[in-house]
């Protein structure tokens, strides 16, 4: 299997011995596991509590090339700090069939670990996770005054150490270039090419493409415009560009836009890494045909017989199938599961909350409590006086440091309560059936596996010691009819 690793320190105590100890234990378990080390990914002096980490995120698009299988990292605060930005790029990878490995922990693959990660990575994925109010309240006091919300800034841009955003003279230059380039009638292409002919960077330290190109050009804070949450603020930054110029651009561009091309219909198989052949325990995958008359139909086929005709196991209308997985699934949502499900995955997430820097953290602020104590102790037998309150005042002071510390950390690992888990998994009870976001998140959340058989199925759940089989006979007579939010529409008699 090949692999990646990816190795982040932060400013904190953190050197660059920690990337090389990171990348010597990922290099050693790759070894110990026979996996084949194709890349390198290393963040340096950057929090894993954002998402704005220029190595991580070319990481993430790179998973679209699909040319490794799994992410690897020393441990898993490298990859994030925050619960669920790591479900939210965790689920990423996974649509293209990345793991995210650990070389340091033993991560819990029973039926429980995998509900809680499937349940927070739902939860990410299929509601959006609001910033904290108190984030919100300080991005939107600077906002009010055009400062910087954090982020990346568009190239030509810095900000000093007020949040001021200001004009950055070494790269504003390069977005003038661009902006006089494609007004004197050159093609992207050609902007590109004199671009990356120069080893000049995006914003991100990428080497330019059109997409990267388009958003310079189309970009209103090259005229001064602040933008914040859909509301415009004029003269809110420093100009880099004239509104004539950047106008003339504008109309350059509208003009030579086409119309869209036709989309390509695309199907999406739901079951797709979670359904297996029965006989072989091939994975089954996503095939179509089309009819004498026009007509495509999709299936879902055992990779081992397409591949060789080996095994023998039939092809499955992908309809069917998925209706058949929905309802069954279904049926795992009552109001007694829902209840455990939404504890147990509290649970374990404030166990993971206890993490080995949390726990260091703790220690050192308790070796702090009785150092302090201690201290003044000898000041009450008279010793010293200066010299002793100088080292209170410094285990104050350190002291102060220690619990700042716990606070972010804690901070990094938020959990959500029981209220919040319970909501959210009703929400699976009321549901539209049709809509294909909601099956997609009901088959992530709880199904691990499905082995099926031409004369029966059986769902494996991510609940504890929960399955789900269905029979010859369901399998050959049932008609599911899936019908609005509500539920499934059992077969008719005649049917």
């Amino acid at each position: 299997m090949n692999v990646v690793i990816y190795a982040r320190y932060s400013s904190d105590r953190q050197t660059e011995q920690s990337i090389e100890g990171q990348l010597k234990e990922c290099y050693e378990y790759a070894r110990r596991n026979g996996y084949a080390v194709v890349g390198e990914y290393i963040d340096r002096a950057i929090s894993g509590t954002t998402d704005h980490r220029p190595e991580f995120l070319r990481m993430i698009a790179d998973g679209d090339k699909k040319l490794f299988q799994a992410v690897l990292v020393y441990q898993l605060d490298r990859f994030a700090r925050n619960r669920y930005d790591s479900a939210t790029y965790k689920a990423k990878l996974k649509k293209n069939g990345i793991r995210v490995l650990s070389a340091r922990e033993n991560i819990s693959d029973d039926a429980s670990g995998v509900l809680m990660e499937a349940v927070l990575e739902g939860m990410a994925e299929y509601y959006s996770v609001e910033l904290s109010q108190k984030i919100r309240r300080g991005m939107d006091i600077n906002a009010e005054k055009c400062l910087s919300t954090g982020g990346n800034l568009a190239l030509g841009f810095c900000v000093d150490s007020e949040k001021h955003i200001q004009i950055d003279w070494d790269t504003a230059p390069v977005v003038q270039k661009i902006f006089e380039m494609y007004a004197s009638g050159q093609s992207m292409a050609d902007i590109i090419r004199y671009l990356n002919a120069n080893h000049i960077k995006t914003s991100y330290g990428n080497e330019f493409n059109k997409n990267s190109i388009n958003r310079i050009l189309r970009n209103k804070r090259y005229i001064g415009i602040y933008t914040y949450r859909g509301t415009e603020t004029p003269d809110g930054l420093p100009r880099i560009i004239s509104d004539d110029l950047f106008y003339e651009v504008q109309d350059m561009m509208d003009k030579k836009k086409k119309a869209p091309a036709r989309a390509k219909a695309f199907e999406n198989y739901i079951l797709s890494t979670k359904l297996f052949c029965g006989y072989c325990q091939a994975a089954m995958t996503g095939i179509s045909g089309t009819s004498k008359t026009g007509t495509k139909y999709h299936y879902y086929q055992c990779v081992t017989n397409r591949r060789d005709k080996s095994c023998h196991k039939k092809t499955v209308s992908k309809a069917y199938i998925e209706d058949l997985v929905i309802k069954e699934t279904r049926k795992l949502l009552t109001k007694e599961n829902i209840d455990r499900i939404a504890k147990e995955v509290v649970r374990l997430c404030e166990q993971e909350k206890d993490t080995d820097n949390l726990k260091r953290l703790k220690k050192l602020l308790k070796e702090n409590e009785r150092a302090t104590e201690n201290l003044f102790k000898a000041l009450e037998s008279g010793q010293i006086v200066d010299v002793i309150a100088e080292r209170i005042s410094q285990k104050k002071q350190e002291r102060n440091e220690l619990e700042q510390q716990i606070l972010v950390e804690t901070s990094s690992h938020p959990t959500p309560t029981v209220n919040e888990v319970r909501f959210f998994l009703n929400q699976f009870r009321k549901g539209d059936v049709n809509d294909l976001k909601y099956r997609q998140a009901l088959v992530d959340t709880f199904v691990n596996k499905i082995y099926l058989y031409d004369d029966k199925m059986t769902v494996l759940y991510n609940t504890q010691d929960s399955h789900s089989d269905v029979t010859i006979d369901d399998l050959s007579s049932s008609r599911v009819v899936l019908v609005e939010a509500g539920g499934v529409e059992p077969p008719s008699e005649n049917v």
